[in-house]
C-alpha cells in the first residue's frame, strides 16, 4: 500500500469520525475501529478514499492489544493511532460509582496505554510513528461532575509524558485537548449551542478543528510528550461544573 496508515480508535461516530474523515482527505488509509457502530462506520468507510473497518470493545484490554498486533502484521507504514474512543457517564465527586468508573478508566486510560505500547512495539514506518491521545480540556479546569469519566482522562494524559521518555527518537505521542464540542449525555442542541460557547473566545469550537489539529501532530514537527488544547480558551477558566449544568443553572434563573 502506497498510502500512510492511521487507526482512529471510535471513529465511526462523533470527534471520532471527524478525525477520520480529516485523514481520509488528506490521503491517508483511515482504519476505522467502532465497537457497536458498525453500520455507521462502514457508511463513513465507503465515503473515504482508501478505508476499512474494525471491530474491538475497548473494554476487553488483551483484544485491543491483540488488534493492534494484526494490523501491524499487515500495514506496512503505520504512521499514527489515534486514540479518540471514550464513554462518557455522569457520576459525581460525591458518590462515584464503580461500574461507570471501571469502564472509564479501562476503556479511556488502561487500554490506550496496552495499545499504544503494542503499536510502538510492532508497528512499522520509515517516516516515524505518532499516537495521539485525545484527553480533555477538564485537565486545566476540572468540575465535580463527571467524575470517574474526568478521573480517567487525567490518567490518559499521565501516560503521555512517561511514553513520551520511553519512545524511540523518531516517534511522538501528544496528547490533544478538546473542549464542549458536541451534544453530549442528556443534552439537546439547543442547550450545546448556548452551554458550548461558555469560553474565552464565546464561540464553538468544531469537530473538524480536532480534526486539523490531529492531522497536525500527525505530520508535525512538534516535541512528544505535548498537550494541544483545542477549546476556544475553555481550559483558561475556571468552572465550578460542567458547562451543560452551568448552561441549564443560568437558564432556571
Amino acid at each position: 500500500m502506497s498510502r500512510p496508515a492511521v487507526l482512529v480508535t471510535g471513529g465511526a461516530r462523533r470527534i471520532g469520525a471527524a478525525i477520520a474523515h480529516r485523514f481520509g482527505e488528506a490521503g491517508w488509509h483511515v482504519v476505522i475501529h467502532c465497537c457497536r457502530s458498525f453500520a455507521e462506520a462502514k457508511e463513513l468507510a465507503a465515503e473515504l478514499p482508501s478505508a476499512e473497518v474494525v471491530r474491538c470493545d475497548l473494554a476487553d484490554g488483551d483484544a485491543a492489544r491483540l488488534l493492534v498486533e494484526e494490523l501491524a502484521g499487515r500495514l506496512t507504514d503505520w504512521r499514527a493511532l489515534v486514540a479518540s474512543a471514550s464513554v462518557f457517564r455522569h457520576d459525581g465527586a460525591e458518590a462515584l460509582d464503580v461500574g461507570i468508573h471501571w469502564e472509564a478508566m479501562q476503556v479511556n486510560a488502561a487500554t490506550p496505554a496496552l495499545m499504544a505500547q503494542a503499536y510502538f512495539r510492532h508497528a512499522r514506518s520509515a517516516d516515524g510513528r505518532r499516537v495521539i491521545q485525545l484527553t480533555d480540556q477538564k485537565l486545566a479546569n476540572p468540575n465535580p461532575d463527571f467524575f470517574s469519566y474526568t478521573m480517567s482522562k487525567h490518567a490518559a494524559a499521565a501516560m503521555v509524558p512517561m511514553l513520551a521518555m520511553t519512545a524511540r527518537e523518531a516517534d511522538r505521542i501528544y496528547a490533544l485537548a478538546p473542549g464542549a464540542i458536541l451534544a453530549s449525555h442528556d443534552q439537546s442542541e439547543p442547550e450545546a449551542e448556548i452551554s458550548h460557547r461558555m469560553n474565552l473566545l464565546r464561540r464553538r469550537t468544531s469537530a473538524r478543528e480536532v480534526a486539523d489539529a490531529a492531522l497536525f501532530l500527525a505530520t508535525g514537527p512538534l516535541t512528544s510528550g505535548q498537550t494541544l488544547y483545542v477549546d476556544s480558551g475553555q481550559h483558561l477558566l475556571a468552572q465550578p461544573r460542567d458547562v451543560m449544568y452551568l448552561a441549564r443553572e443560568e437558564a432556571a434563573k
